[in-house]
């Protein structure tokens, strides 16, 4: 997961084994100094090893077990960050289900899987949970690498009842052989709203048997609960479950309804119900989000998190709370991002929450560049009535404010967790008009692989997609965004601009944003890839710019390189760019847009440097320049999707070698296509052919590994990209 940083997501942890059998081996391994009676074996949580323990306790000693479950999450909310308000909402319901059902026979798929953490720790991985040397040892997501308890892979959403539907006709079809008894799909915190959800329902309609869907109703998604459907679940709630429409009945489904979701005596009772069942169900369980947040000391007097209980009304550490039933438009409280003070109830900060270490630290990119961009596009709603931001559920964690949600109104969308849905709805409003800027992580945007070639390319609506998180990230591996750049850039009529700077970055909003009819503007969908660490980093400090210590040129100049042969006297630096930069302004280069810019001009090596990779094309030059006396040429090709021909053509002359650098999946990426152009373009001059040398990553997930340690692993630092250049001399 990623370090601190507030992405939504578990991907900071570096932690490696070999084999399941030893990170098994580790998981059942509890210290008693770190269990939540620091060595008291009489408290519970530090015996349970498996579902097996679960079963063996004594009915009055269930709440007990929630309580220590409970205090374990805060501890670790405090000490390592997670998704940790939803897992306290589930407590209750993940013990009732391994009190009642016998996992891994019975099988149980968790959707969102973020919902996992009890479940984890019930099934040997406690330990992961109490001491923080082993805090990696454990993904935010399920992952049979780590256990047979876990089902699949998943850290996206809306895919527990196809899979669980799976799982199911497996079973019928193969029988008792098939060694599955019960199949459980349990899906909540919002992931009902995405559409592949309700194509399950409907297959399991369809296919009979038995199927059990746990709903978690938390009245909650990652912001706020949005759609037609939340009405009638509202009124389902209101009425214990007997008001009509029922959306699960109207899929031919049987329905239980369990008002008291934290209440673990209730929830074992409607679980044994349904148990051995011979026909799908839904078990629509109403939980409290964050349950246990009101409990705490308050942030003021916070000190070092300790795994040990605090004091609680209630048995389980659940508060009442008055946290509900807000009349505002998203249905949440008045928290500003998702990661800050985190407490029960309909909260849009208990979604992910912070490590205590990172209170105060500077926004990551994802903020900063998100807030820039709302910035920017706010002013112009007034003049601009078809102006709207689309979020499919996950605007906190992109900068979308809360206040600016407020003042933006109409103007802001949340479609919830329907990326699809977000990218076809854009689509109609472009076809209308409008100008729709739909933004999301980059990862979540693989969901809508064949909207974004249908409905927006084929159809050339004027989509803006602001792709946050590309590139390497030391996140999990449900969350990388290092295929995006061969997803996008690939699709026919598609721009993707990878911008190098805060101005470059405004400028490139503001081009692909401009209302249909403007002088300049694109003819079809962009796609901008939001900067990360590296670019954030090199705006905070210039130094990291070797070259051009931030100052670039105006307008790019791509005719030949006599014609840009300035290192960008002039210009403003990107560090100091904050808020809206006007639209005249950033038309001025409009019909440059997709020119490549060069940012030094030099001999023998040329070294090109996409997006989040460009400081380290700056940075190799200077080491170039330092410890081997070559003054390389430095280029930022500003976007991906074509080459700039006059550009390596004009390479050709005093340069053996072109350098591609990029920090994304290397095969089929975009420095490929300069080896092709080059490979394709063989002219009969051989001191006329430069030889190309491609830096990327591989081919291949990776799961919370560091981002120092990718760029080591791929090959893209400073030391291995030089040594490599100077090898081929």
């Amino acid at each position: 997961m990623r370090s601190a940083s507030g992405n939504g997501f578990d991907s900071s942890d570096s932690f490696a084994v070999s084999g399941a059998a030893e990170r098994t081996a580790r998981l059942h391994d509890i210290p008693p100094s770190i269990t939540p009676s620091h060595g008291d074996d009489s408290h519970l949580l530090s015996r349970i090893a498996s579902p097996a323990d679960v079963k063996a306790l004594a009915p009055n000693e269930l709440a007990e077990l929630c309580r220590e479950i409970r205090t374990t999450l805060l501890a670790y909310g405090h000490q390592h960050g997670g998704h940790i308000g939803s897992n306290l909402g589930m407590v209750e319901a993940t013990v009732a289900l391994h009190r009642v059902f016998d996992s891994p026979r019975d099988r149980i798929v968790f959707d969102v899987s973020h919902q996992s953490y009890v479940h984890k720790m019930l099934t040997g991985r406690a330990g992961a949970y109490m001491d923080p040397n082993r805090f990696g040892e454990v993904t935010g997501f399920t992952n049979p690498d780590e256990s047979e308890h876990d089902q699949f892979v998943l850290g996206h959403t809306g895919t527990s009842i196809s899979l669980a539907c799976g799982l199911a006709k497996t079973r019928d079809m193969e029988g008792p052989g098939s060694g599955i008894g019960n199949v459980v799909a349990v899906i909540g915190d919002g992931s009902l709203s995405s559409g592949v959800a309700f194509e399950g329902l409907n297959n399991a309609a369809e296919q009979g048997g038995n199927l059990i869907i746990v709903f978690n109703d938390n009245e909650m998604s990652i912001a706020g609960d949005f759609g037609g459907m939340y009405g009638p679940l509202a009124r389902l709630r209101a009425s214990g479950g007997t008001a009509q429409p029922n959306l699960f009945n109207a899929f031919g489904l049987d329905y239980r309804y369990v008002e008291a979701g934290n209440d673990v005596s209730a929830l074992v009772a409607a679980f044994e119900e349904v148990r051995d069942i011979d026909h799908p169900v839904v078990v629509h369980i109403h939980t409290l989000k964050g349950a246990g947040y009101d409990g705490e000391e308050t942030h003021a007097d916070r000190q070092t998190a300790s795994a040990s209980p605090v004091s609680f009304d209630s048995p389980t550490g659940v508060h009442p709370t008055d946290n509900v039933n807000h009349s505002e438009p998203w249905h949440s409280d008045h928290c500003n991002l998702s990661d800050h003070e985190p407490h029960e109830g309909q909260c849009e900060a208990s979604h992910w929450q912070n490590p205590d270490a990172a209170i105060g630290k500077p926004d990551d990119p994802r903020k900063h560049y998100g807030k820039m961009a709302m910035a920017a596009l706010e002013p112009r709603f007034a003049a601009e009535p078809g102006l709207v931001v689309i979020s499919p559920a996950t605007p906190g964690s992109n900068g979308i404010t809360h206040e600016f949600r407020e003042r933006a109104g109409a103007h802001y969308v949340d479609t919830g967790i329907t990326e699809s849905h977000a990218v076809a709805y854009a689509a109609g409003i472009a076809r209308a008009g409008g100008t729709p800027v739909v933004a999301t992580t980059a990862s979540f945007f693989q969901r809508a692989y064949d909207q974004f070639f249908q409905e927006m390319s084929l159809n050339r609506s004027r989509v803006t997609v602001l792709d946050f998180l590309g590139g390497l990230s030391g996140s999990d591996n449900t969350h990388s965004g290092a295929y995006d750049v061969t997803m996008f850039s690939n699709i026919p009529g598609v721009t993707m601009l990878v911008p190098t700077s805060a101005r470059d970055y405004l400028a490139d909003l503001a081009w692909a944003t401009a209302p249909a009819g403007s002088a300049d503007a694109p003819a079809g969908p962009a796609v901008i890839r939001v900067p990360g660490e590296a670019i954030l980093a090199a705006e905070r400090d210039a130094t990291l710019l070797p070259v051009t210590g931030g100052q670039i040129a105006d307008r790019p100049q791509s005719a030949s390189l006599p014609a840009s042969a300035s290192s960008a006297s002039g210009g403003i630096s990107a560090a100091t760019v904050r808020g809206t930069v006007s639209v005249t302004a950033q038309h001025a280069g409009a019909r440059h847009m997709l020119d490549w810019r060069v940012n030094q001009t030099g001999s023998q090596v040329a070294i090109i440097g996409l997006g989040n990779a460009y400081p380290l094309a700056e940075q190799t030059a200077a080491a170039l320049s330092d410890d081997y006396g070559i003054t390389a040429t430095v280029i930022d090709p500003r976007q991906c999707t074509s080459l700039d021909s006059d550009v390596l053509e004009s390479l050709r002359d005093g340069h053996q070698q072109v350098i591609t650098l990029e920090d994304g999946q290397l095969e089929g990426g975009w420095g490929e296509k300069v080896t092709a152009y080059y490979a394709n373009h063989h002219v009969s001059d051989g001191s006329r052919n430069p030889r190309v040398l491609n830096f990327g990553a591989a081919k291949e997930f990776t799961d919370r590994v560091s981002l120092g340690e990718l760029n080591e692993r791929y090959g893209l630092t400073v030391e291995q990209v030089t040594e490599a250049i100077t090898r081929c001399f």
